[in-house]
């Protein structure tokens, strides 16, 4: 359950997706993080319902990598993590 002797669930390349789509909404002007953060909302809307939370609050681009980056730690933690690196690479390319 420890990636990387890290002492979290997260495997490393979670991990490392997770820092490109945090280093890439920084770098987004204002309008292309607006429309990146409605590209996330489907992985956020399925990464809640494997944690069987209600879906988070749309708090603005700049917290959506602090939403995935807790969603995944939990999916993680929870043993539901397959295909979820791909699914981080996924919205990094949609960045």
């Amino acid at each position: 359950m420890d990636s990387a002797g890290t002492g979290s669930p997260v495997p490393a390349e979670c991990i490392q997706e997770l820092d490109r789509i945090r280093r890439r909404f920084r770098e987004l002007p204002l309008a292309r993080a607006e429309e990146g953060m409605r590209r996330a909302r489907p992985l956020l809307d399925r990464l809640t319902a494997r944690s069987g939370l209600p879906p988070v609050p749309d708090l603005g681009p700049a917290a959506v990598p602090d939403q995935v980056t807790v969603l995944v730690f939990d999916a993680c933690r929870d043993g539901a993590d397959t295909g979820l690196a791909e699914e981080l690479a996924d919205l990094r390319r949609a960045l």
